[in-house]
């Protein structure tokens, strides 16, 4: 199973780059966009309905054209969940969930601090909230695997100037050691790092100072995956080329079960 998390910083805007003509010859399974940018209705055209795929999309709805989620998948899924139950998280559509058997997928794109201490207050009161929605995610007994943008670079290794940005949001202590108890106390396997223990690869590039051409970028999109199902990561690839968004769509094959 071939598995996409790709943060498209507007559909509409990566579809104009190409991105689905390259998603059509990538045999991927499912793919999780984040950051959809836009309204299910505006995203009715044939070039945002890919034969051979279902999707499902969880847009916000207290603020248009912002956030927004989907999955995209050959099968249909069994059933969806499009919220955990907080509004202020679930409005700005920032998460679903596709179940497929015993296998969720789920597109996850955590807030971004960035803009000031209002929303980095807020993204960590989503994260003091959500770590326990994982944890009971992680004992339902079913295979999960949580893609998306989750705007933290959790090690010196997935930032090219870590010394520069330990106070910017992001790379931020507290930051950094919440991603350390979900993988480390919680369990969940990052599959980046498990196939790559000393990859130093990027998903993400300011769009200012050539950032990208120098490869000044930062690992914040990743594949969280339940413990069995993360042994099952076979091999990865970020694909930084051809450019679609700020972001490069990040490919997990699989094995079967």
């Amino acid at each position: 199973m071939r598995i996409c998390s790709f943060n498209a910083n507007g559909l509409r805007s990566a579809a104009s780059k190409g991105f689905f003509d390259w998603f059509a010859v990538q045999g991927i399974d499912v793919l999780c966009v984040q950051e959809t940018k836009a309204q299910e209705h505006q995203l009715a055209e044939a070039q945002f309905r890919p034969g051979g795929y279902h999707v499902a999309f969880r847009d916000a709805s207290t603020k248009k054209g912002y956030s927004g989620v989907a999955v995209y998948s050959r099968r249909m899924p069994d059933a969806l969940v499009t919220g955990l139950g907080w509004a202020p998280f679930d409005e700005e559509g920032r998460w679903l969930e596709a179940r497929f058997g015993p296998l969720s997928v789920v597109s996850l794109y955590l807030p971004s601090g960035s803009s000031g201490e209002e929303r980095q207050r807020f993204k960590f009161d989503v994260m003091a909230w959500l770590r326990p929605k994982l944890q009971v995610l992680l004992a339902s007994g079913r295979d999960v695997v949580v893609c998306g943008d989750w705007n933290i670079a959790h090690t010196t290794m997935d930032i090219r100037n870590a010394k520069s940005n330990q106070k910017n949001s992001g790379f931020l202590p507290e930051e950094r050691a919440w991603m350390t108890a979900l993988t480390i106390e919680d369990g969940w396997i990052d599959t980046y790092r498990r196939l790559r223990p000393q990859g130093q690869d990027y998903t993400w590039w300011s769009q200012r100072g050539q950032a990208r051409a120098k490869n000044v970028g930062w690992r914040i999109d990743y594949q969280l995956a339940s413990p069995a199902f993360g042994a099952r990561a076979r091999d990865c690839a970020i694909h930084p080329e051809p450019r679609f968004s700020d972001h490069a769509p990040y490919v997990v094959d699989y094995d079967p079960a």
